[in-house]
């Protein structure tokens, strides 16, 4: 909420607030400029007083609303509220559940969905591989990914730029020669075998954990009994070494012993069996107690899912919350081998990880012994996505020491102590998810078109959104009418709430109407001066 509040703010907006009063950035959200509304729980009476009511047929005071709870129940909850007192207010929603965001707009109709996880995640990436080659973007309603035709998932939905007709990009291009050279638009980056230089422990590994040291050394204790009460038994009472081994074992793991195998037996001889059968008895339930605390201690989903080997070359994510969630996936994708750090065993980024059959390291991810676990001396980059700057802060300094070659990315809400870390320390580069999201919220609640460059050689295309002002020279032209090549293409096209991606270019444009495109300046120039409203 701040860094979105300050966004507003300094684009000129009137904001209003509502924060609950234990929050740590209560006043500062207060300097910013805001009107703050200090409550615990939105209700439609609060609502109601921050301006949103639609009496009569007027609008609402307010031109939008947004939601930025962590909790997505309290947030559709909202948004359903304000929807029944406005139906025209523009509802900006982030939504930690990206699936429940996709359902919204069957629930509100008109509204946007940012999914900070979504958002952020690709950039952090990116840090870690120190990889520019791809762009990701939202448009048309969908998250998209343009690069390199070989990187990208097929099928691709553009093609962006033809790399290798000439030494100057063709971009647009109507046919490309060499698919495998062009810059394309997918869904996706490609699925790529995940290099084994990381694997996670298993069952065999999990065994050998819970049978440890202690364990290895009661089975042996009884090794030696077993042994010696075989020799005793065959040379004493005369039995043949087989039987005899048979009655040692049985004495010493309280199986049970034939009587009468000693019936004639020296005295001292039945003593020493019955002393044999009650040390047996012992380290027995000895043994069966080491096992168990074993069981307890070592928890089989953690131990199964560590990290086996050495493994090098790698990028270790510290922090499985939502955004480490979501970089776990993407690196997956990637092919990128890969191991997690995180305390809590419920995380979501920990079941993600399952899923995936990524390594992950439970416990503090600042101790130095968690790090060497997860093979931070021997890896090529390290992302600290806690939720606490101070831990991340640690982390780094922490991964700094064991090895000095490591990229280091941190997670860091201050502005201010990020800036002095890099500085200062050298810790390398440092990210904030509400910095990154921050500003696509705002331009959201402002219905300001937002564009993405895609770099192709020394050449850039514009992607982007637009839509069709009532008056304007592009109501009633056909969507064929508006593409140019080598200039413009029209990708998407909205009429209500629907997105189609596979528009005929018969098809009329209406008043409101959006679609999303991919352009070059002077062709998105050409187009903007279309969809604007004619003024006499």
């Amino acid at each position: 909420m701040l860094r979105v509040v300050t966004e507003l703010v300094d684009s000129g907006e009137r904001v209003t607030a509502i924060v609950n009063p234990a929050s740590r950035h209560y006043e500062r959200i207060g300097e910013l400029g805001a009107q703050v509304m200090g409550v615990r729980v939105v209700s439609e009476a609060l609502l109601r007083r921050a301006g949103i009511d639609s009496a009569d047929g007027q609008p609402s005071t307010a031109r939008a609303l947004v939601l930025l709870d962590n909790d997505d129940v309290r947030n559709v909850h909202t948004a359903l509220t304000a929807r029944d007192m406005d139906p025209n207010l523009r509802i900006v929603v982030q939504m930690v559940n990206p699936r429940l965001g996709e359902q919204l707009h069957r629930l509100l109709g008109d509204c946007v969905v940012i999914s900070g996880p979504s958002l952020a995640a690709p950039a952090f990436v990116s840090d870690a591989l120190e990889d520019d080659e791809l762009t990701w973007l939202d448009i048309g309603g969908r998250r998209l990914v343009a690069g390199q035709a070989e990187l990208i998932r097929g099928p691709h939905l553009a093609v962006l730029a033809d790399t290798t007709s000439s030494a100057t990009p063709e971009l647009l291009p109507v046919v490309s020669s060499d698919p495998t050279g062009d810059i394309v638009l997918g869904t996706g980056v490609r699925s790529v075998w995940r290099t084994k230089d990381v694997r996670r422990a298993g069952w065999l590994m999990a065994m050998r954990d819970i049978f440890d040291r202690r364990v290895r050394r009661i089975a042996a204790v009884m090794a030696l009994l077993v042994i010696g009460g075989t020799v005793l038994t065959h040379y004493m009472a005369n039995i043949d070494w087989l039987r005899a081994l048979y009655l040692a074992a049985g004495a010493v793991t309280s199986a049970g012993i034939e009587d009468d195998a000693f019936s004639d037996a020296a005295p001292w001889t039945k003593v020493a069996a019955v002393v044999v059968q009650l040390t047996g008895i012992v380290l027995v339930a000895l043994l069966t107690a080491v096992i168990v605390d074993s069981l307890i201690g070592a928890r089989l989903s953690r131990v199964i899912g560590g990290v086996r080997g050495r493994p090098r070359n790698h990028v270790v994510v510290c922090g499985l919350g939502t955004v480490g969630a979501r970089v776990l996936e993407i690196l997956a994708e990637r092919g990128v081998a890969v191991v997690g750090v995180e305390h809590d065993e419920d995380a979501p980024g920990v079941q993600t990880a399952h899923r995936l059959r990524i390594p992950v390291v439970i416990g503090d991810s600042s101790n130095e012994e968690t790090l060497r676990l997860a093979g931070v001396q021997r890896c090529q980059s390290v992302l600290a996505l806690t939720d606490g700057d101070i831990t991340n802060l640690e982390s780094a300094m922490v991964v700094r020491d064991l090895n000095p070659e490591a990229r280091i990315t941190m997670r860091m809400f201050d502005h201010d102590l990020a800036q002095r870390v890099e500085r200062r320390l050298g810790l390398g580069h440092s990210r904030s998810v509400s910095m990154l999201v921050a500003p696509a919220i705002a331009a959201a609640v402002a219905n300001r078109r937002s564009q993405v460059t895609v770099p192709a050689g020394r050449r850039v295309l514009l992607l982007t959104e637009v839509t069709v002002e009532p008056g304007s020279v592009a109501g009633g032209l056909r969507l064929g009418e508006l593409g140019e090549a080598g200039g413009l293409l029209i990708l998407a096209r909205r009429n209500g709430t629907t997105w189609d991606w596979s528009p005929a270019s018969g098809k009329v444009l209406q008043p409101g109407d959006r679609i999303a495109v991919a352009g070059t300046r002077s062709g998105l120039a050409r187009l903007l001066l279309a969809t604007r409203a004619h003024h006499s």
